[in-house]
């Protein structure tokens, strides 16, 4: 069973910066992709960014383009979320997601797991 832990959200006001971490449990992390998801009160969760299993690949939703960068560091089962010049519109519940797949998709049903969250919240 693959646990997902994240943490690193807060409370920051627009134009800050924020890193989210993702601990895995799985003992293969290296060889999964790894995505971030956000789901805004109201909405349907959404996909952020996504990374190869190598970190040769990754993908981001044209919204957090340019300000968003994922990461990942598969000696220590972590994936890394670093996010600057936050906006308001960025304030959602960050999720961490495992895909058994080799492939770097955006798609929220191509996921086999999923952390509980961490709260982001910008203040304009």
């Amino acid at each position: 069973q693959v646990q997902l832990v994240e943490s690193g959200g807060g409370s920051v006001q627009a134009g800050g910066s924020l890193r989210l971490s993702c601990a895995a449990s799985a003992r293969t992390f290296s060889t999964y992709t790894m995505g971030w998801f956000r789901q805004a009160p109201g909405r349907e969760r959404a996909f952020v960014a996504a990374i190869s299993w190598s970190g040769s690949s990754t993908a981001y939703a044209d919204s957090v383009k340019g300000r968003f960068t994922i990461s990942r560091n598969n000696a220590k089962n972590m994936v890394y979320l670093q996010m600057n010049s936050l906006k308001p519109e960025d304030t959602a519940l960050y999720y961490c997601a495992l895909d058994y797949g080799d492939q770097v998709v955006p798609t929220l049903h191509s996921y086999d797991y999923w952390g509980q969250g961490t709260q982001v919240t910008v203040s304009s």
